[in-house]
């Protein structure tokens, strides 16, 4: 960005005291705005031309000094062409502080967010974050890092320079350049407003650059697994045994809507008695930290049974041979081509436990929010039965009333809120009706 005035002059700073030898002050003005700093440098009233800005004398210190302002006056020559070649503000704080070596690291949005991430990665080893978070970070710092490539032509960029064109462009460049859908966009830019706050707590800038800025994420139709489907894909016999494996995995996940790095973290100490005297999951959630408790269904129990001596879970000591989550989700894609079921993925299960197995069953939504470990009932509607379920319910009610069944009562609106124990066992019953349906 060009500045519209810009002035660099030398002067002798007055001083109080007397001396006869006067400090070389540099003073730099850019539109309105002034800022002085000491040379480090001294001369005498004397020999200070007015005219020049120069030491008068043919003398060694003479012709040092005036050497030395030459190169000042040079390097902020360059520096101010590099800002407008980078399409960078000029300010007179931006000069002043190149002046004084201030600017090579304070203002760099990258090098902040690296700081950010480096952080985040020592958190991660003390097991408060998950590795998922650190390398979501890093990916958004990637991320920007290609658009001040591909933008600015440059590696470097200041906070000071930030502005709402910027980030709409950003945005802009996600989606289009990067092909990057719109929620997870909008993830990426969240991640980098997290580091701007962090830049304006630090008074490193003084405004907030996403102050206008506007968000709008797109609800997306996450669809569990019907009814029909689960069953199809409990009862298909794979001949590839890593398939059938990663399909045991993913179906015990439906049974007991655990999500993926709860499954691979899953030890047998977590399998506890319950207070009914049957077996459940009393573990801790990774991500929030919550406690879960989950009744074991039978289809759970019993694919447990088959990997208790299975060479991956002895080597892990773990419950189950689960793989990582990007070759679960890349075979369960191969999966869903053979059983010609729509992509299936680790957190579909967690969907699919919420959704079918559960609520579908009327299984109370606060029941289920304790099972999935959530913090609020808010975050398990997210996860409640669709619209279309919802609706075919709702018709199938109205169908009984309008052929005279109409004084029927509705048992599955009544819920006992105080009787959480009891639900708990009436959803092992209820869930090993459907799955003999």
């Amino acid at each position: 960005m060009l500045e519209n005035s810009f002035s660099l002059t030398f002067f002798l700073k007055r001083s109080k005291r007397a001396c006869a030898r006067k400090l070389i002050y540099l003073r730099i003005k850019v539109d309105n705005v002034t800022k002085e700093v000491s040379t480090q440098r001294r001369c005498e009233d004397y020999r200070w031309d007015q005219t020049t800005r120069r030491v008068i004398g043919e003398d060694n210190d003479a012709a040092t000094t005036n050497k030395f302002l030459e190169l000042i006056e040079l390097k902020i020559s360059q520096y101010k062409n590099e800002l407008f070649f980078a399409n960078q503000s000029v300010t007179a704080v931006k000069l002043i502080d190149f002046v004084l070596g201030k600017n090579s690291s304070r203002g760099d949005i990258i090098k902040e967010f690296q700081l950010h991430n480096d952080r985040l990665l020592a958190l991660v080893r003390t097991g408060e974050y998950a590795k998922g978070t650190h390398l979501r970070f890093e990916t958004s710092k990637n991320h920007l890092v290609e658009f001040l490539r591909y933008k600015f032509n440059v590696d470097k960029y200041e906070f000071r320079d930030l502005s709402y064109e910027f980030i709409t462009d950003y945005e802009h460049y996600l989606k289009t350049v990067k092909n990057i859908g719109n929620n997870t966009a909008l993830r990426y830019i969240t991640n980098f407003k997290k580091i701007v706050f962090i830049a304006i707590d630090k008074e490193i800038i003084s405004f907030n650059p996403f102050r206008s800025y506007k968000t709008r994420k797109i609800k997306m139709l996450k669809k569990p697994l019907s009814r029909q489907h689960l069953e199809s894909l409990e009862n298909y016999r794979f001949t590839n045994v890593r398939l059938a494996r990663v399909r045991d995995v993913f179906i015990f996940q439906c049974y007991t809507g655990l999500a993926y790095i709860d499954a691979f973290n899953l030890k047998p100490k977590d399998i506890r008695i319950g207070i009914d005297g049957e077996k459940w999951i009393i573990s801790e959630r990774q991500k929030t930290k919550k406690e879960i408790t989950i009744p074991l269904l039978p289809q759970a129990l019993e694919i447990i049974e088959r990997y208790k001596e299975h060479p991956i879970c002895k080597k892990r000591g773990s419950l189950l041979p689960v793989n990582s989550n990007q070759k679960m989700n890349a075979y369960l894609k191969e999966i869903s081509d053979l059983c010609d079921i729509d992509t299936l993925n680790t957190h579909k299960a967690r969907r699919t436990f919420a959704s079918t197995v559960t609520l579908a069953n009327d299984v109370p939504i606060h029941v289920v929010k304790e099972m999935l470990g959530h913090h609020s009932v808010q975050q398990t509607e997210v996860y409640a039965i669709t619209e279309q379920q919802a609706i075919g319910k709702e018709m199938q009610k109205l169908k009984g009333k309008l052929s005279g069944h109409a004084d029927v009562q509705d048992k599955s609106n009544i819920v006992d809120i105080a009787a959480l124990e009891r639900d708990f066992v009436e959803l092992k019953k209820k869930i090993i009706e459907f799955s003999s349906i």
